[in-house]
């Protein structure tokens, strides 16, 4: 019998099947080998040339030319263009890390002749694609990725690079584009020959570009340079006419970008990691990142940890405090307004895609924080959904169980700012953690992000009600794209096809609520600017009384330089880094509470003084206790462990007051019967110039 003959489709399926091999042996060669940047950066050239003529030709496919019949031909001609789309992103990202650095002192020679000499190869690949294209008759050129666009690009505003690879630019300066990426860092060539990225949100597309002009005035460089350097000179007078206009500009832009994110957002955009090569075989949808928050976390230290925020925050003369007051007459904490202060909870996501086959995944939680469109403005507050096997789209969160809930499943949260940004509001970002099965890689996985602004286009707070937010792709500094891009292709015509197609729509539901007097009054102690879980408020507001008393009341000058022993000063903001042990805190002081006197109860000096009680008779041991497994994120095996530690400890503890008679405290350290580390002086004092913001 003759063999059955291919169909055009096939071959294609056949193609993009090879060329993701050959992504995937690129990828592990680049980590593997650190000396062959050139050879890599050729290949990945040649890769992605090789890509986009596939794409063009799948893109070119009719179902007339099959020889047979093909089921639900256009929806896999669909996942074939997608998977193409997806290589080519990885390979723009993979690109950019391996071309040429952005301009220095020492590079910029090196940069010029670099480009020179690319430029050459580029008109011998054009050539050469010519004479293919001869052979052929049908065919047409394909524009390497590398190639120039047809358009100068001025600048419209001065960009001052913050990493290696950036290249800083000034208005009005015009650039050469030498590739364009998706995630709008654009690789750009400026007057000088200096090579590097740049954003596309600062360039204005200008005039076109002519290659014959081009290498004229490459030839014109070389014979007239003392003309470069009248031009450079009357370049230099320019900039220091406009140096004491743009001063004051450039010094709160560079005040800006310390505390923009755009570092490690970029890092994690750039970064070829084992999501771009996932995302690249199909096995994530395609409005799958990198998890932008948890980035932050990791490479910022406390920088975005509760942890931090809960800290004193020194005045601008940093001689006294600018939240923590106390007044003189109770000795309370003396409360303090702020201009978002809320309560909302979290009820559930909808529709959210699944990861594919090849992953496993450990935890599935919300990270959400304070986001005025550009800037993360409070710490990242981290909620884990519960998950039913039997419908998998969808998180829930605060599940009912016997007991208290723990803080990481309870999705009541309080947020307190005092950003003036008319475009504050809250970030959700939907992640998974997860471990691939084949390599055993873990990493964290955005699954969309949704945004809740809080205020109305007049400024006026937005109502206590349930709010259902539509979850986006990518990353929250991308726009307009879709989780999954299977659900919203096509466009509906009936009134009934596009309820059906609102209804698969990734979706997040939360509810705005009020809260009662007391509640109120506690979040008004607090700091200004914090989002936590609700039900810890009351732990919360008695280590602040504790602070205002160590700090305001027993501490009368700023110039006193002694330490400050309080050892639950120095250890309490640990607790809302590690939830387990701030849980076992709120079951110990339940159950201090319960055997209160409503006169004990309204009595502040004598709350505080079993606060202390209990605190160091439960919590403090725990973390001083050699037994106590370290803490990790998403690790199943290390959670149950720390688990029935905590719930041991703590209820031996109680039974040896119990049958002893103490009240607990202190002198459980020096029983021989419990083993505890070695003390440090760290641990025992609290260093006010080293954790104050």
């Amino acid at each position: 019998m003759p063999l059955k003959r291919r169909g055009p489709l096939q071959l294609a399926q056949r193609e993009v099947d090879k060329l993701i091999k050959q992504v995937e042996n690129l990828v592990k060669g680049d980590r593997s080998q650190a000396g062959s940047t050139e050879e890599a950066f050729r290949r990945c050239q040649e890769l992605q040339i090789s890509a986009e003529k596939t794409l063009k030709s799948l893109s070119a496919l009719t179902k007339a030319d099959e020889p047979a019949p093909v089921g639900s031909y256009h929806q896999r001609k669909q996942e074939e263009e997608r998977r193409v789309e997806n290589v080519l992103e990885v390979l723009n990202r993979l690109s950019m890390e391996l071309s040429p650095p952005g301009p220095s002192t020492a590079e910029g020679n090196v940069s010029k002749e670099n480009s020179e000499d690319d430029v050459e190869e580029d008109d011998e690949d054009s050539s050469n694609d010519e004479d293919d294209d001869g052979d052929d008759g049908k065919r047409s050129t394909v524009k390497p990725p590398s190639q120039s666009d047809l358009y100068s690009y001025t600048v419209l505003s001065d960009f001052k690079g913050e990493e290696k690879g950036d290249l800083s630019v000034w208005k009005g300066e015009v650039l050469r584009i030498i590739r364009k990426t998706a995630d709008g860092w654009w690789l750009a060539q400026d007057s000088k020959g200096n090579r590097g990225v740049v954003p596309k949100t600062y360039l204005k597309m200008g005039s076109v570009i002519d290659d014959d002009d081009d290498d004229d005035d490459d030839e014109d460089e070389d014979d007239d340079d003392d003309d470069d350097d009248d031009d450079e000179k009357e370049e230099s007078e320019e900039v220091e006419d406009r140096d004491d206009e743009e001063l004051t500009d450039n010094e709160e832009k560079q005040s800006t970008a310390l505390q923009s994110n755009w570092s490690s957002v970029r890092k994690a955009l750039t970064e070829i990691d084992t999501t771009d090569v996932l995302s690249a075989m199909g096995a994530i949808p395609s409005g799958f990142r990198p998890s932008t928050l948890t980035k932050l976390l990791v490479d910022e230290g406390i920088t975005y940890r509760g942890s931090r925020f809960i800290q004193p925050e020194l005045s601008q003369s940093q001689l006294s405090f600018k939240d923590l007051f106390l007044d003189p007459d109770t000795g309370r904490v003396r409360a303090h307004q702020v201009r978002i202060s809320i309560c909302f909870t979290l009820w559930s996501c909808r529709m959210i895609p699944t990861p594919g086959v090849g992953v496993q995944v450990l935890s599935r939680h919300v990270r959400l924080c304070a986001f005025d469109g550009t800037r993360v403005l409070t710490n990242i507050h981290t909620v884990r959904a519960a998950y039913n096997s039997k419908s998998p789209k969808t998180w829930s969160f605060s599940p009912r169980m016997t007991g208290i809930l723990p803080t990481l499943l309870d999705g009541d949260c309080f947020l307190r700012c005092n950003s003036s940004s008319p475009n504050l509001g809250i970030l959700f970002e939907l992640g998974v953690t997860f471990i691939r099965n084949s390599t055993g890689e873990r990493g964290d996985l955005s699954c969309g992000w949704a945004f809740l602004k809080l205020t109305d286009d007049a400024g006026n707070p937005l109502p206590n009600r349930t709010y259902e937010l539509a979850v986006n792709g990518g990353t929250p500094y991308e726009k307009d794209v879709a989780v999954d891009a299977s659900v919203t292709r096509g466009s509906p015509t009936g009134v009934f096809q596009q309820m059906l197609q609102s209804r698969r729509q990734p979706k997040l539901i939360v509810k705005l609520k009020s809260a009662n007097s007391r509640t109120k009054t506690h979040l008004s102690l607090l700091p200004d600017t914090l989002l936590h879980c609700l039900s810890c408020v009351h732990l919360l507001v008695l280590h602040r009384q504790l602070l205002a008393d160590t700090l305001l009341m027993d501490r009368p000058t700023m110039q006193n330089a002694e330490l400050i022993c309080s050892p639950i000063l120095s250890t309490f903001p640990v607790l809302l880094d590690q939830t387990d042990l701030l849980d076992a805190l709120r079951g110990a002081w339940l159950c201090a509470e319960t055997n209160m006197s409503r006169a004990q109860k309204r009595d502040l000096s004598y709350l505080k003084q079993e606060f202390v009680r209990v605190y160091m008779s439960s919590v403090y041991f725990l973390l001083h206790s050699p037994s106590l497994p370290c803490h990790r994120w998403a690790d199943p095996s290390s959670e149950e462990q720390r688990a029935r530690f905590v719930y041991a400890t703590l209820d031996a503890l109680k039974s040896r007051q119990h049958s002893t008679g103490q009240s607990g405290g202190a002198e459980v350290f020096v029983d021989t019967t419990h083993q505890h580390l070695a003390f440090d002086i760290s641990e025992l004092t609290f260093d006010l110039l080293h954790v104050a913001r």
